[in-house]
């Protein structure tokens, strides 16, 4: 039977990016996500497996990773790329937008790690990789609630692969410093190919710690535009 690979939190760029990147590499690929209508397309048109989930939910967790293993089989690779943010002054944001930031940004990220992690440990080994961003090393201005989020995912890895590295699990942070390039035909002014991060290039590196030998393991790596804004 073929390895497993799971990413939590589908949409059209990196995640399908990882998608076809593990079908190619013969994986077995399950694909979690609120919103069906548009996780079923994704799956369908890779060849992946949908599984509706909201990772803010333990219940719901539990049961992705039980249905996961009963079709696919225990994930030996498990991506959490699920985020979500809200923007504006301390004074005047909503308090349940901000705890849905952080319930989607940091705690669904731990229930899918720590899901994972059972499973990983009982078959001595495993790779879980975290989608960080800009905001998880430097808050912006009126961007409290992600960077909250982000820099609580951030701990959440790094305490985890102190953790699990000795155990032959590999846990990696990879820090998005950029827009990644959308899915449209049509280009925003003075954005070019090297403006934006390539889902397909980003998924590369994804790929290289899945096969990083594990006697030099990064716990976390920086990718960033060509060209950038300082």
């Amino acid at each position: 039977m073929s390895e497993t690979l799971l990413i939590v939190g589908t949409g059209y760029g990196l995640s399908a990016s990882l998608a076809r990147l593990g079908r190619t590499a013969g994986m077995r690929v399950g694909l979690a996500a609120r919103t069906r209508t548009r996780l079923e397309a994704i799956a369908t048109a890779i060849g992946a497996e949908a599984f509706p989930c909201d990772s803010t939910k333990p219940d719901d967790v539990e049961a992705l990773f039980q249905a996961v293993e009963a079709k696919l089989g225990a994930p030996s690779v498990v991506v959490y790329n699920a985020s979500y943010r809200v923007r504006g002054p301390i004074a005047e944001l909503e308090p349940r937008e901000v705890e849905k930031t952080l319930l989607v940004s940091a705690y669904g990220g731990f229930l899918v790690a720590q899901q994972a992690a059972r499973r990983m440990l009982a078959a001595g080994r495993g790779t879980i990789l975290f989608t960080g961003a800009s905001a998880s090393v430097k808050g912006y201005a009126q961007s409290a609630p992600f960077a909250m989020g982000k820099f609580a995912l951030r701990g959440l890895a790094q305490s985890m692969a102190r953790e699990l590295a000795p155990k032959n699990i590999h846990v990696a942070h990879i820090v998005i410093d950029g827009a990644i390039r959308p899915a449209k035909t049509t280009a925003e002014p003075g954005e070019t190919a090297d403006t934006h991060l390539d889902p397909d290039a980003i998924a590369q590196t994804y790929w290289q710690l899945v096969e990083q030998p594990r006697s030099a393991w990064s716990w976390e790596i920086e990718l960033r535009p060509w060209l950038e804004k300082f």
